[in-house]
């Protein structure tokens, strides 16, 4: 039976029984899935994904990231508030200046799979 022509399906429909026993078992929380979506949406923009980056190179204030990216500070604080919300960067206070870096290494992991699965050939 094959619903789309671009998508191959099964011939007959047949449940795996001892496959799906084991997926089950091995499936996290639905609570913790629906929080792993709203984490990944985080990285569906791709102003933050820049901001990310930058961040992974260099510890830096909002008017260095301002400026490397040509952007309003602003539109640089708007999108750092989103992140911080999800755990993903984390600022430090020295004297006037508020300098941000990413939370945790989980954080770069993360970017330098995703850019690695992307460019696979």
């Amino acid at each position: 039976m094959e619903f789309n022509e671009n998508t191959p399906c099964c011939e007959e429909h047949e449940v795996h029984t001892e496959l799906l026993k084991i997926v089950s078992e091995q499936l996290p929380k639905e609570d913790s899935l629906y929080d792993l979506a709203e984490l990944f949406k985080v990285f569906g923009d791709s102003t933050r994904i820049r901001i990310l980056f930058v961040l992974s190179e260099a510890e830096v204030c909002v008017c260095d990231l301002a400026e490397a990216l040509n952007m309003t500070q602003s539109a640089i604080s708007h999108q750092l508030k989103i992140l911080k919300q999800s755990k993903l960067v984390k600022f430090r206070r020295e004297g006037k200046s508020i300098f941000y870096s990413l939370a945790d290494d989980h954080v770069r992991s993360i970017l330098n799979l995703g850019l690695e699965h992307i460019e696979e050939d």
